[in-house]
């Protein structure tokens, strides 16, 4: 059995994209250590789960780039690449940016569509059906080309607006869509999860894009028996919040307001900057603190681009709580992190966790990824510690790892 996995990316020469690809390939020959991959701590070593250096990426991007000038550009912005591991990975670069191609920008919103600069993203922009048709092509293409028996696709693409009424809820409704070519009830996400349960693959969307795993395209990849996850991977104050929210709830302090405020430049905060983008990613922050309590209370996150920030974001908190004898007191924490960092080790760990279910012939919605996902689709859960004690169970439970 050929032991390599295939990891189609969309939006494979973003940040996250560039730092996974860089990062996989340096694990792999020795140049970095694996801190902060999850799925190499000892307690996950009975999975087998597929290597690090077994990983073959390929993927779509709608802008004219490749992975060493990519990971360069990272270099000079926040250092977060040193140079040396990417001059002595310009071979496997090469290679891996061979494997990339157009990809697809319909009905993206202008805040996307103004990073477009390749032409060949435009030829199907209006034809759903061929839009379709070429990223199966080019998945199917990869799959043959590099003798995969698996493949995952993992949505890494900017933050889509939400799409406008109600998205389609049944696979009849969406190929009825498709059939229209109903470009305005579509995001590209969409396409893309679409195209990935044709060619049998697994889809991960790591974007708060909602649309990506719509009603109709759950029960799509369930009814081929396909595993999926998302939404919008949880990598910075999030994540913070997850583990610390607990804290007051086991010891009964009542959170009266938690105040959160982000600052970020990159392409992730450019795109952010525009309104209809960024309703999507407040709903998924914004959501994780009352269902940890249990209780409403006041909340906010207030994001905004600052461009000299580049791939460090920033995130001040502000948490006002009461306390015995209903003493009110509060607690400050600044979060400062380089984003592509956070989130590249987490979708290598998903990837790998996928091709384990694809193994095993699982489908349906991977619970199990909970810890990773800022609003895991099925999972009302939102304490880390008890998602990270779920997943280490659910592999307990279908007799991989020892009890």
């Amino acid at each position: 059995m050929n032991k390599r996995l295939g990891v189609w990316m969309v939006g494979a020469l973003g940040g996250i994209g560039t730092t996974l690809v860089v990062g996989a390939r340096a694990i792999a020959r020795g140049l970095v250590s694996d801190t902060g991959v999850t799925t190499n701590r000892p307690e996950f070593e009975p999975l087998n789960l597929v290597g690090v250096g077994d990983l073959v990426f390929g993927g779509h991007e709608v802008r004219r780039s490749e992975y060493w000038e990519s990971g360069y550009q990272i270099h000079k912005r926040s250092g977060s690449i040193d140079l040396e591991v990417l001059n002595a990975l310009k071979d496997d670069l090469a290679e891996a940016s061979a494997r990339v191609r157009p990809g697809t920008a319909v009905h993206c919103g202008d805040a996307i569509d103004g990073l477009v600069n390749d032409e060949a993203v435009r030829v199907d922009a209006h034809d759903l059906r061929d839009a379709i048709t070429r990223i199966r092509a080019d998945v199917a293409d990869f799959r043959r080309r590099e003798g995969l028996e698996r493949v995952v696709v993992v949505n890494l693409a900017s933050t889509e607006p939400d799409v406008e009424g109600e998205l389609p809820g049944t696979v009849a409704e969406l190929e009825a869509l498709l059939d229209a070519n109903d470009a305005s009830r579509v995001r590209p996400s969409m396409l893309y999860a679409y195209a990935a349960f044709r060619e049998g693959c697994a889809f991960l969307n790591f974007t708060p894009s909602s649309a990506a795993l719509c009603p109709a395209l759950r029960r799509l990849g369930e009814s081929l028996g396909l595993p999926f996850m998302g939404n919008d991977g949880k990598t910075g104050e999030t994540l913070v919040k997850s583990a610390l929210a607990p804290m007051f709830k086991y010891r009964n302090l009542r959170v009266l307001s938690w105040q959160g405020y982000n600052i970020l430049g990159d392409r992730d905060g450019q795109v952010l900057s525009h309104r209809d983008n960024l309703a999507s990613k407040v709903r998924s922050k914004d959501a994780v603190l009352a269902s940890i309590l249990g209780y409403p209370l006041h909340t906010h996150v207030g994001i905004d681009f600052v461009e000299s920030l580049d791939d460090l974001k920033t995130a001040w908190d502000f948490i006002h709580f009461r306390g015995f004898l209903d003493h009110k007191m509060s607690m400050q924490f600044t979060w400062q992190g380089c984003d592509a960092i956070l989130a590249a080790p987490l979708v290598l760990d998903m990837v790998r966790f996928a091709e384990f279910a694809l193994r095993r012939g699982e489908g349906g919605a991977m619970r199990q990824l909970a810890p990773y996902f800022k609003s895991p689709v099925d999972v009302d859960e939102h304490d880390l510690h008890r998602q990270f004690h779920a997943m280490t169970d659910y592999f307990k439970d279908v007799g991989v790892v020892p009890h």
